[in-house]
Protein backbone atom coordinates (compact mmCIF):
# COMPACT_ATOMS: atom_id res chain seq x y z
CA UNK A 1 0.00 0.00 0.00
CA UNK A 2 1.22 3.49 -1.21
CA UNK A 3 1.90 5.77 1.35
CA UNK A 4 0.41 8.97 1.00
CA UNK A 5 1.99 12.34 0.03
CA UNK A 6 0.99 14.96 1.23
CA UNK A 7 1.93 18.90 0.66
CA UNK A 8 1.16 21.96 1.81
CA UNK A 9 -1.43 24.36 0.03
CA UNK A 10 -0.32 27.56 1.83
CA UNK A 11 3.01 26.85 0.22
CA UNK A 12 1.76 26.64 -2.71
CA UNK A 13 0.13 29.67 -2.88
CA UNK A 14 3.37 31.23 -1.68
CA UNK A 15 5.16 29.78 -4.66
CA UNK A 16 2.15 30.25 -7.38
CA UNK A 17 2.52 34.60 -5.96
CA UNK A 18 5.97 34.17 -6.51
CA UNK A 19 5.81 32.78 -10.19
CA UNK A 20 3.29 35.36 -11.29
CA UNK A 21 5.33 38.13 -9.53
CA UNK A 22 8.41 36.98 -11.50
CA UNK A 23 6.27 37.21 -14.79
CA UNK A 24 4.19 40.10 -14.64
CA UNK A 25 5.37 43.07 -12.72
CA UNK A 26 1.43 44.09 -12.90
CA UNK A 27 1.14 41.57 -9.82
CA UNK A 28 0.97 43.25 -6.01
CA UNK A 29 0.51 41.44 -2.81
CA UNK A 30 -1.13 42.63 -0.08
CA UNK A 31 -1.02 41.03 3.72
CA UNK A 32 -3.39 41.74 7.01
CA UNK A 33 -0.10 40.43 9.63
CA UNK A 34 -0.45 37.03 9.03
CA UNK A 35 2.34 36.59 5.97
CA UNK A 36 3.87 34.29 7.48
CA UNK A 37 0.98 31.75 7.96
CA UNK A 38 -0.60 32.55 4.87
CA UNK A 39 3.11 32.13 3.37
CA UNK A 40 2.60 35.92 1.34
CA UNK A 41 5.49 36.31 2.86
CA UNK A 42 7.51 34.78 0.24
CA UNK A 43 6.20 36.85 -2.48
CA UNK A 44 7.73 39.63 0.22
CA UNK A 45 11.00 38.34 0.42
CA UNK A 46 11.54 38.55 -3.76
CA UNK A 47 9.44 41.91 -4.63
CA UNK A 48 9.39 44.08 -1.36
CA UNK A 49 8.44 47.20 -3.59
CA UNK A 50 5.01 45.51 -4.53
CA UNK A 51 4.59 44.02 -1.06
CA UNK A 52 1.87 45.79 1.64
CA UNK A 53 2.09 44.83 4.93
CA UNK A 54 -1.04 46.67 6.08
CA UNK A 55 -1.52 45.24 9.75
CA UNK A 56 -4.67 43.65 11.66
CA UNK A 57 -6.87 45.96 8.86
CA UNK A 58 -8.61 43.73 6.61
CA UNK A 59 -11.28 46.44 5.91
CA UNK A 60 -8.00 48.81 4.73
CA UNK A 61 -6.68 46.33 3.04
CA UNK A 62 -9.01 45.31 0.86
CA UNK A 63 -9.95 49.54 0.02
CA UNK A 64 -6.02 49.90 -0.54
CA UNK A 65 -6.20 46.48 -2.89
CA UNK A 66 -9.24 47.75 -4.86
CA UNK A 67 -7.06 51.15 -5.10
CA UNK A 68 -4.24 49.86 -6.51
CA UNK A 69 -6.21 48.03 -9.11
CA UNK A 70 -7.51 50.70 -10.38
CA UNK A 71 -4.02 51.63 -11.20
CA UNK A 72 -4.15 49.06 -13.28
CA UNK A 73 -2.43 46.55 -10.99
CA UNK A 74 -3.79 43.17 -10.03
CA UNK A 75 -4.02 43.02 -6.40
CA UNK A 76 -3.89 39.28 -4.42
CA UNK A 77 -4.80 40.01 -0.96
CA UNK A 78 -5.01 37.46 1.61
CA UNK A 79 -5.53 36.21 5.15
CA UNK A 80 -7.10 34.01 7.39
CA UNK A 81 -10.72 33.09 5.40
CA UNK A 82 -13.01 33.66 8.38
CA UNK A 83 -10.95 37.28 8.43
CA UNK A 84 -10.99 37.91 5.05
CA UNK A 85 -14.38 37.11 4.05
CA UNK A 86 -15.83 38.31 7.22
CA UNK A 87 -14.18 41.48 8.72
CA UNK A 88 -14.03 43.49 5.30
CA UNK A 89 -17.28 42.31 3.52
CA UNK A 90 -18.71 46.04 2.84
CA UNK A 91 -15.40 46.56 1.21
CA UNK A 92 -15.37 44.12 -1.09
CA UNK A 93 -18.94 44.36 -1.64
CA UNK A 94 -18.80 48.35 -2.24
CA UNK A 95 -15.47 48.65 -3.51
CA UNK A 96 -14.48 45.71 -5.43
CA UNK A 97 -17.71 43.40 -6.07
CA UNK A 98 -19.79 46.25 -7.49
CA UNK A 99 -16.68 47.43 -9.98
CA UNK A 100 -15.66 44.45 -10.77
CA UNK A 101 -12.02 45.38 -10.19
CA UNK A 102 -9.03 42.86 -10.36
CA UNK A 103 -8.68 42.18 -6.74
CA UNK A 104 -7.88 38.49 -5.92
CA UNK A 105 -8.91 37.61 -2.21
CA UNK A 106 -7.12 34.56 -1.04
CA UNK A 107 -8.90 32.84 2.56
CA UNK A 108 -6.59 31.28 4.00
CA UNK A 109 -6.68 28.39 7.26
CA UNK A 110 -10.22 27.57 6.06
CA UNK A 111 -13.15 25.69 7.62
CA UNK A 112 -11.68 23.99 10.65
CA UNK A 113 -8.15 23.38 9.06
CA UNK A 114 -6.92 25.84 12.23
CA UNK A 115 -7.88 23.45 14.47
CA UNK A 116 -6.40 24.88 17.55
CA UNK A 117 -7.68 28.64 17.34
CA UNK A 118 -11.65 27.64 18.15
CA UNK A 119 -14.90 29.18 16.20
CA UNK A 120 -13.38 32.52 16.38
CA UNK A 121 -10.61 31.62 13.62
CA UNK A 122 -12.65 28.84 11.42
CA UNK A 123 -14.12 29.91 8.99
CA UNK A 124 -17.50 27.57 8.16
CA UNK A 125 -19.48 30.82 6.71
CA UNK A 126 -16.97 32.03 3.61
CA UNK A 127 -18.32 29.64 0.68
CA UNK A 128 -21.62 31.25 1.67
CA UNK A 129 -20.99 34.69 2.30
CA UNK A 130 -18.82 35.14 -1.28
CA UNK A 131 -20.80 33.36 -3.24
CA UNK A 132 -23.60 35.68 -2.95
CA UNK A 133 -22.31 38.17 -3.83
CA UNK A 134 -22.53 39.65 -7.63
CA UNK A 135 -19.32 39.24 -9.93
CA UNK A 136 -17.28 37.12 -7.30
CA UNK A 137 -15.75 34.19 -8.42
CA UNK A 138 -15.33 31.67 -5.45
CA UNK A 139 -12.51 28.72 -6.13
CA UNK A 140 -11.84 25.95 -3.71
CA UNK A 141 -8.62 23.68 -4.63
CA UNK A 142 -8.09 20.11 -3.14
CA UNK A 143 -4.51 19.78 -3.19
CA UNK A 144 -1.22 21.73 -3.75
CA UNK A 145 -0.87 21.25 -7.53
CA UNK A 146 -4.12 22.82 -7.69
CA UNK A 147 -3.96 25.41 -5.44
CA UNK A 148 -1.08 26.49 -7.46
CA UNK A 149 -2.59 26.16 -11.02
CA UNK A 150 -5.81 28.14 -9.31
CA UNK A 151 -3.78 31.12 -8.31
CA UNK A 152 -1.96 31.68 -11.60
CA UNK A 153 -5.79 31.30 -13.46
CA UNK A 154 -6.89 34.01 -10.68
CA UNK A 155 -4.39 36.70 -12.39
CA UNK A 156 -6.05 35.74 -15.72
CA UNK A 157 -9.32 36.12 -15.27
CA UNK A 158 -11.11 39.45 -15.20
CA UNK A 159 -12.59 40.76 -11.70
CA UNK A 160 -12.63 39.86 -8.16
CA UNK A 161 -11.71 35.91 -6.85
CA UNK A 162 -11.99 34.20 -3.45
CA UNK A 163 -9.78 31.17 -3.27
CA UNK A 164 -10.06 29.22 0.33
CA UNK A 165 -7.07 27.36 0.97
CA UNK A 166 -6.81 24.61 3.87
CA UNK A 167 -3.97 25.27 6.72
CA UNK A 168 -3.79 21.29 6.92
CA UNK A 169 -1.05 19.97 4.65
CA UNK A 170 -3.19 17.79 2.02
CA UNK A 171 -3.22 14.61 0.16
CA UNK A 172 -2.06 15.14 -3.61
CA UNK A 173 -4.71 13.64 -5.88
CA UNK A 174 -3.27 15.66 -8.80
CA UNK A 175 -0.88 16.06 -11.04
CA UNK A 176 1.48 18.66 -11.93
CA UNK A 177 0.07 17.90 -15.51
CA UNK A 178 -3.13 18.44 -14.70
CA UNK A 179 -4.93 21.39 -16.75
CA UNK A 180 -6.94 23.34 -14.62
CA UNK A 181 -10.12 24.42 -16.58
CA UNK A 182 -11.58 27.56 -14.71
CA UNK A 183 -15.56 26.92 -14.17
CA UNK A 184 -15.31 23.38 -15.26
CA UNK A 185 -15.89 20.24 -12.82
CA UNK A 186 -13.31 17.64 -12.47
CA UNK A 187 -14.37 13.51 -12.52
CA UNK A 188 -11.64 11.94 -10.02
CA UNK A 189 -13.53 8.70 -10.10
CA UNK A 190 -16.04 7.18 -12.62
CA UNK A 191 -18.71 5.02 -10.82
CA UNK A 192 -21.81 3.60 -11.77
CA UNK A 193 -24.48 3.61 -8.65
CA UNK A 194 -24.25 7.32 -6.65
CA UNK A 195 -22.24 10.54 -7.55
CA UNK A 196 -20.26 12.37 -4.59
CA UNK A 197 -19.92 16.31 -5.11
CA UNK A 198 -17.08 17.22 -2.95
CA UNK A 199 -14.84 20.24 -3.14
CA UNK A 200 -11.67 21.56 -1.40
CA UNK A 201 -9.86 19.21 1.01
CA UNK A 202 -13.47 16.35 1.14
CA UNK A 203 -12.48 15.36 -2.47
CA UNK A 204 -9.92 13.28 -0.65
CA UNK A 205 -12.23 12.32 1.97
CA UNK A 206 -14.99 11.32 -1.12
CA UNK A 207 -12.22 9.42 -2.84
CA UNK A 208 -11.23 7.41 0.52
CA UNK A 209 -14.73 6.95 0.73
CA UNK A 210 -15.36 5.31 -2.78
CA UNK A 211 -12.70 3.24 -2.00
CA UNK A 212 -14.29 1.73 0.81
CA UNK A 213 -17.92 1.18 -0.86
CA UNK A 214 -16.12 -0.41 -3.80
CA UNK A 215 -15.46 -3.19 -1.40
CA UNK A 216 -19.45 -3.45 -0.73
CA UNK A 217 -19.78 -3.73 -4.33
CA UNK A 218 -20.92 -0.43 -4.65
CA UNK A 219 -19.58 1.91 -7.21
CA UNK A 220 -19.20 5.78 -6.79
CA UNK A 221 -18.67 8.81 -9.07
CA UNK A 222 -16.54 11.36 -7.46
CA UNK A 223 -16.85 14.87 -9.03
CA UNK A 224 -14.45 17.76 -7.82
CA UNK A 225 -15.93 21.23 -7.62
CA UNK A 226 -12.86 23.29 -7.43
CA UNK A 227 -14.81 26.12 -8.95
CA UNK A 228 -17.87 27.02 -6.70
CA UNK A 229 -18.97 29.98 -8.60
CA UNK A 230 -19.77 30.33 -11.77
CA UNK A 231 -20.77 26.51 -11.16
CA UNK A 232 -20.70 24.58 -14.40
CA UNK A 233 -24.22 23.42 -14.25
CA UNK A 234 -23.65 21.24 -17.27
CA UNK A 235 -21.10 19.01 -15.86
CA UNK A 236 -23.10 18.78 -12.40
CA UNK A 237 -26.21 17.60 -14.50
CA UNK A 238 -23.94 15.05 -16.99
CA UNK A 239 -22.03 13.52 -13.65
CA UNK A 240 -26.07 12.85 -12.32
CA UNK A 241 -27.17 11.08 -15.16
CA UNK A 242 -27.53 7.71 -14.71
CA UNK A 243 -27.14 7.57 -11.04
CA UNK A 244 -29.24 6.54 -8.27
CA UNK A 245 -28.28 9.26 -5.52
CA UNK A 246 -26.00 12.31 -4.96
CA UNK A 247 -24.45 13.53 -1.90
CA UNK A 248 -22.19 16.76 -1.53
CA UNK A 249 -19.78 17.24 0.90
CA UNK A 250 -17.96 20.30 2.03
CA UNK A 251 -15.80 21.40 5.24
CA UNK A 252 -18.46 24.73 5.55
CA UNK A 253 -21.98 25.32 6.60
CA UNK A 254 -24.78 23.41 4.19
CA UNK A 255 -26.38 26.94 4.31
CA UNK A 256 -26.04 28.42 1.32
CA UNK A 257 -22.90 26.31 0.50
CA UNK A 258 -21.41 24.19 -2.44
CA UNK A 259 -24.36 21.80 -2.01
CA UNK A 260 -26.86 24.39 -2.10
CA UNK A 261 -25.96 25.10 -5.26
CA UNK A 262 -25.53 21.95 -6.66
CA UNK A 263 -29.36 20.72 -5.61
CA UNK A 264 -30.49 23.50 -7.36
CA UNK A 265 -28.98 22.56 -10.00
CA UNK A 266 -29.85 19.28 -9.92
CA UNK A 267 -33.82 20.33 -9.31
CA UNK A 268 -33.74 22.53 -12.47
CA UNK A 269 -32.36 19.96 -14.77
CA UNK A 270 -33.49 17.18 -17.02
CA UNK A 271 -36.18 14.80 -14.62
CA UNK A 272 -33.38 12.40 -15.06
CA UNK A 273 -31.20 14.28 -12.60
CA UNK A 274 -33.44 14.90 -9.90
CA UNK A 275 -32.26 12.13 -7.91
CA UNK A 276 -32.23 12.03 -4.24
CA UNK A 277 -29.43 14.09 -3.23
CA UNK A 278 -28.32 14.44 0.61
CA UNK A 279 -25.70 17.36 1.88
CA UNK A 280 -23.16 16.97 4.30
CA UNK A 281 -21.03 19.67 5.60
CA UNK A 282 -20.88 22.39 8.69
CA UNK A 283 -24.98 21.85 9.89
CA UNK A 284 -26.04 25.24 11.65
CA UNK A 285 -22.61 25.24 14.11
CA UNK A 286 -19.24 27.35 14.32
CA UNK A 287 -16.24 25.53 14.87
CA UNK A 288 -14.46 24.18 17.96
CA UNK A 289 -11.24 24.17 19.71
CA UNK A 290 -9.10 20.71 19.33
CA UNK A 291 -5.43 19.08 18.82
CA UNK A 292 -5.69 17.91 15.89
CA UNK A 293 -7.55 18.75 12.37
CA UNK A 294 -8.76 14.98 12.83
CA UNK A 295 -10.77 15.09 15.59
CA UNK A 296 -12.80 17.80 14.28
CA UNK A 297 -13.42 16.16 10.83
CA UNK A 298 -14.64 13.20 13.12
CA UNK A 299 -16.69 15.67 15.32
CA UNK A 300 -18.37 17.31 12.28
CA UNK A 301 -18.84 14.21 10.64
CA UNK A 302 -16.39 14.66 7.88
CA UNK A 303 -14.46 11.27 7.46
CA UNK A 304 -14.79 8.69 4.70
CA UNK A 305 -16.95 6.99 7.37
CA UNK A 306 -19.28 9.26 7.26
CA UNK A 307 -19.81 9.87 3.59
CA UNK A 308 -19.85 6.20 3.23
CA UNK A 309 -22.95 6.10 5.47
CA UNK A 310 -24.31 9.36 4.19
CA UNK A 311 -23.79 7.37 0.37
CA UNK A 312 -25.57 4.22 1.73
CA UNK A 313 -28.54 6.37 3.01
CA UNK A 314 -28.92 8.39 0.09
CA UNK A 315 -29.36 4.98 -1.93
CA UNK A 316 -31.96 3.74 0.38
Amino acid sequence: MSEVVKMSMRKAYGEALVELGRENKKIVALEADLGKSTMSNMFGAEFPERYFQMGIAEANMISAAAGLALTGHIAFASTFAVFASGRPYDQIRSSVAIARLNVKICGSSAGLSDFGDGKTHQSVDDIAIMSVLPNMSVLSPADYWETKKMVKAMADIQGPCYIRVSRADAPVITDESDEFIFGKVRQMRDGKDAVVYATGFMVYQALEAAKKLEQEGIDVRVINVNTIKPLDTDGIIAAAKGMKAAVTVEEASIIGGMGSAVCDTLIAGPSETRIKTLKMGIIDRFGTSAQKYEELLAEYNLTPDDIVKKVKEALK
